[in-house]
């Protein structure tokens, strides 16, 4: 069985060395290599990396993005089509779900967040209606988390940015603000989120435990149960 991460790319080559940090963690957790690629900016792509691994053998692709947008709706299937490898099976992406959710809490508390303070979760940003509803649905499982009302903004494509958003908190209230960074790995948009004027800039899911664990689930559950389990 192949395994593949699929993430988006960044100029940034911390960030680039970020997704392969965390590729190395799984492939240590499930005691197999883990091969990445990206649909953007970066090579390899996805399907240079299927079109790479043996025929015989199937593989699976985890969408390494934190909703269901046109990345994971069109970019990866495209990609797995070209590479014309015959046996594919695809997860679902990271998010949204109760995991994402827990990391972005344990960030928010790692960069100081206290109850109380008003929270933005930032995400990158996207026009598909489809990875919306995920994005709201994640800031809804934050609220539940914090116990107060999470705002969504955006760092690129949508309303309204995340300067936008964190200068409303102040116009509002008095309390400290605090960016919940819904990205997975640093770039060109978690910088936007550092210099958003907020209090508080939690770091990229990146590496995180928790993320790790995820990701090794991800390729479990698509029918590799040889794998060792995620502890």
């Amino acid at each position: 069985m192949s395994l593949v991460l699929v993430a988006h790319g960044t100029r940034k080559p911390g960030g680039v060395a970020m997704i392969g940090d965390l590729a190395a963690r799984v492939s240590d957790m499930l005691g197999r290599p883990v091969h990445v690629s990206f649909v953007d900016v970066v090579g390899p792509t996805p399907s240079e990396v299927l079109a790479s691994l043996p025929t015989d053998c199937p593989a699976v692709v985890v969408p390494a993005f934190l909703a269901a947008g046109y990345h994971v709706r069109v970019d990866v299937p495209t990609h797995v089509a070209a590479s014309e490898h015959p046996a594919v099976t695809v997860t679902q992406p990271l998010g949204p779900c109760p995991g994402t959710v827990r990391v972005l809490a344990d960030r928010l508390i790692e960069s100081g967040w206290r109850p109380g303070d008003s929270v933005i979760l930032a995400a990158a940003g996207t026009s598909d209606r489809s990875a919306q509803s995920d994005l709201r649905r994640t800031a809804a499982l934050l609220s539940a988390v914090t116990g107060d009302r999470v705002e969504l903004a955006f760092a690129a494509t949508g309303a309204p940015s995340v300067a936008e958003a964190v200068a409303a908190q102040r116009g509002r209230s008095h309390r400290r603000v605090a960016v919940a960074s819904y990205l997975l790995a640093d770039g060109l948009f978690q910088d936007r989120l550092r210099e958003s004027g907020a209090d508080l800039v939690s770091e990229p899911l990146g590496t995180h435990p928790g993320m790790v664990r995820l990701i090794a689930n991800r390729f479990r559950r698509a029918g590799v149960l040889s794998l060792p389990a995620a502890a």
